[in-house]
């Protein structure tokens, strides 16, 4: 309880007048609403599916877990908004060393769990641990460390950028080997975003970019199963019962759905059409029942927490002495939670190959909701000491 006591003191400390210190309820109530529609949406995609996988017709075995989920998430949440944001950028190397065990860990066979050709999970009892989620966060601490208090020079490319070269290109790999494209799109996004906005060379900038576009076209035409997804998406009428079949179902949803949706509850599609209704494919369930306003909503809420983070909270920590790793990993996160969710939005209606993306803090799934926790929670703490710092209080 004192540890709770001393979060909730934080929120709306005794302060002088003028300056008014507390966390950004802007991104915490945008958050709320998302996590809430995201419990409401998992029961409401997985209510068919769930009575046949929990062997018991229990029709709240998915709602309930995902209620598991975003419990142990706000008790990990508070409990990394206790920790200052330099117990963060202190141990970043050691982070990603424990990324990249876990990544290893996981490909190894009766270690990590193969599910649907894949090897994705640790599983640890009530919960199947996905590395690649913490690999997002990871790799934004660490990006935002290593380049924080350093110009880099490409001219010094062995000292200065072959290090961080190397751990990236290593967690891509491994991310690649489960197989996880998703996840390794996100992760390039977060280091590439961080390196554009770190003091960089631009032909460092620049070739990043390029090595990224060319591993992405080789890692699409050299796997059969990856190029069959590109094509799936571009017509996925061509072949609405093999390769576009779950594509043509999502579409259909929200054809269904229209503009103000045909009611909570009330999906068709979820009721064994589209596959993965709760996790990766939500989005089109939530079109379904609240139409296009709905998306829009959902859009809304992503931007709220995109542009307080990226332009406000990350902008004053920039500006502040010794906050510029505070600056670049708030930018991570915002970018990380935004553009995922394009991603994933822009699967379910077609304009981007599958990718096996969740929706942050809405789709099924104990890891992604437990590190959007935590990464929402170090935001949140990043704001909260920028105030801190603004009023001449010294932070950790």
């Amino acid at each position: 309880m004192r540890l709770f006591r001393k979060t909730l003191n934080q929120f709306s400390p005794a302060k002088p007048r003028n300056i008014k210190v507390g966390i950004d309820n802007n991104i915490l109530f945008a958050a709320i609403l998302l996590l809430t529609l995201g419990l409401l949406m998992v029961y409401s995609a997985s209510i068919a599916y769930a009575g046949k996988d929990s062997g018991s017709g229990n029709q709240y075995f998915y709602m309930i877990r995902h209620v598991m989920a975003i419990s142990l998430g706000l008790v990990i949440g508070v409990l990394a908004f206790n920790l200052p944001t330099s117990f963060w950028q202190k141990n970043s190397n050691k982070i990603i060393v424990g990324v990249i065990i876990l990544l290893i860990a996981v490909l190894i066979p009766h270690v990590g769990r193969l599910v649907n050709g894949s090897r994705r999970w640790l599983p640890l009892g009530l919960l199947n641990l996905q590395p690649s989620e913490l690999a997002k966060i990871g790799i934004a601490i660490y990006m935002a460390n290593y380049f924080c208090g350093k110009t880099l020079s490409f001219r010094k490319f062995r000292s200065d950028v072959l290090p961080v070269t190397i751990t990236l290109l290593t967690i891509c790999g491994l991310l690649l080997a489960e197989p996880d494209m998703g996840s390794t799109t996100v992760v390039f996004l977060i280091a590439l975003t961080i390196l554009f906005l770190s003091d960089l060379d631009v032909r460092l900038i620049i070739a990043m970019v390029l090595l990224g576009a060319v591993a992405f076209v080789l890692l699409i035409v050299f796997e059969p199963y990856r190029m069959k997804r590109v094509v799936g998406f571009l017509n996925p009428w061509e072949d609405s019962l093999g390769k576009g079949y779950q594509l043509s179902h999502s579409l259909l949803a929200y054809g269904h759905g229209g503009w103000l949706g045909v009611g909570l509850g009330n999906s068709i599609e979820k009721l064994y059409y589209l596959p993965e209704a709760h996790t990766d494919f939500i989005m089109a369930i939530i079109g379904e029942e609240f139409g296009v306003i709905g998306v829009i909503a959902v859009l809304v809420l992503f931007w709220i927490i995109f542009y307080r983070g990226f332009t406000i909270i990350a902008s004053e920590a920039k500006r502040l002495p010794q906050r510029k790793f505070q600056g670049l990993l708030a930018q991570g996160i915002s970018v990380w939670f935004f553009a995922q969710a394009i991603v994933n939005i822009g699967v379910s209606i077609g304009i981007l190959p599958t990718k096996g993306l969740t929706l942050p803090f809405v789709s099924f799934g104990g890891s992604s909701i437990l590190v959007n926790c935590i990464a929402l929670a170090i935001l949140l703490k990043i704001d909260y000491e920028n105030k801190l710092v603004r009023q001449g209080v010294k932070v950790e």
